[in-house]
């Protein structure tokens, strides 16, 4: 008998296949845990990888990537292979369904998992969770509350919604339509050159890291490989885009994902507007919620501005530590320190960063 317990690796075309009939038989279908959402954040060094439990007592799926620490330059100090796990950008798992006995589908899921993890060498663990905790599988190691995150609920009434949002979202929604400003719905992708222009200019106004600047080929890649999983919405003004947006779409969510607007379009109050006709969108496809996200720091003015949409809305967004090898977590940690001192400087964990090497 075949063992509920499976560990696929999206580079093989047989574990590509059966991550995806597994992802398609759960009703929840979060897009963040499909293949080619996971495959975004894969190279040389970091395997799209997912562990999943298959049982008519209940199912996990646990998309995320598996890092070659080898790649690290301190590792020439470190006599055996090691790697470490972490969910992609976004809202991640292990996700759950379908169980009779939530806990006993967790003991047996993570128990097995964890012998895996141990052939594999796999020293570390670093999870970012779905915002809605009835979806996710009991955690075993440390669950740390970050910062909170906005959904707009879609299961009231669109007049309920528009008298949801604050005083100024109406007000900037009805200038930018006396301003001429309308929202096109991109299916597609055939703006995607706007879009760009507009997100890139967005995070360098706003001195964004760098890991927030996708090439294209990333956008091309989630277009191509996620059809009906996303959408853009652009707002126009005298032909041009001067907003854009683009939602990722799961069963009962659509996400706000990436965007921005033209500095010069500020004054028409471009992004109420798209929001509020993503919000309109979504409701219109039977969709439960749509997410937000959060802000960079805490009650920032981006998470101020997503607050104005949904002011009850607020979700705590939770992250997952776990040190899975101590001994070595630790020779890691040592090895980094002793590299940093060769090449004449000091190093040291940073607190709050997991894990400690990779600070």
């Amino acid at each position: 008998m075949d063992s509920p317990f499976v560990v696929w690796d999206a580079a093989d075309p047989k574990g590509l296949e059966s991550w995806v009939s597994h992802w398609e038989s759960w009703p929840s279908r979060e897009v963040y845990a499909h293949p080619n959402y996971v495959r975004l954040f894969s190279n040389e060094t970091n395997r799209a990888m997912c562990a999943a439990w298959r049982s008519n007592r209940g199912c996990v799926i646990y998309p995320f990537l598996l890092r070659d620490i080898a790649a690290e330059p301190f590792c020439g100090e470190v006599p055996t292979r090691a790697f470490d796990i972490v969910t992609p950008y976004g809202y991640g798992g292990p996700f759950r369904w379908g169980e009779t006995d939530p806990q006993n589908l967790a003991d047996r899921f993570w128990s097995a998992f964890s012998e895996w993890a141990a052939r594999q060498s796999i020293v570390s663990e670093f999870v970012r969770f779905t915002l809605f905790p009835e979806d996710i599988l009991f955690y075993p190691g440390e669950r740390e509350e970050k910062l909170m995150n906005v959904v707009r609920s879609l299961d009231i009434d669109g007049g309920r919604i528009w008298m949801g949002y604050e005083h100024k979202v109406r007000k900037n929604v009805n200038k930018a339509r006396r301003s001429g400003v309308r929202v096109e719905i991109d299916l597609s992708g055939e703006r995607l050159d706007e879009f760009m222009y507009i997100y890139s200019g967005t995070m360098d106004r706003r001195q964004a890291h760098k890991e927030y600047y996708f090439p294209r080929r990333f956008f091309e890649c989630l277009r191509d490989g996620l059809p009906s999983r996303f959408a853009f919405f652009h707002a126009i003004h005298e032909g041009k885009v001067v907003s854009t947006e683009l939602v990722l779409v799961s069963t009962e969510s659509v996400y706000s994902f990436l965007g921005g607007t033209s500095g010069e379009a500020f004054d028409l109050r471009p992004n109420d507007l798209l929001k509020h006709e993503i919000i309109l969108w979504a409701r219109k496809n039977g969709k439960h919620r749509f997410v937000l996200g959060g802000g960079y720091t805490s009650e920032d003015g981006i998470f101020r501005y997503k607050k104005s949409f949904a002011p009850s809305g607020c979700v705590p967004f939770y992250v997952g530590r776990r040190v899975l090898n101590p001994y070595l977590y630790a020779t890691l940690v040592d090895a980094k320190c002793r590299w940093a001192r060769e090449g004449g400087r000091e190093w040291g964990p940073r607190p709050g960063y997991f894990p400690d090497y990779r600070a």
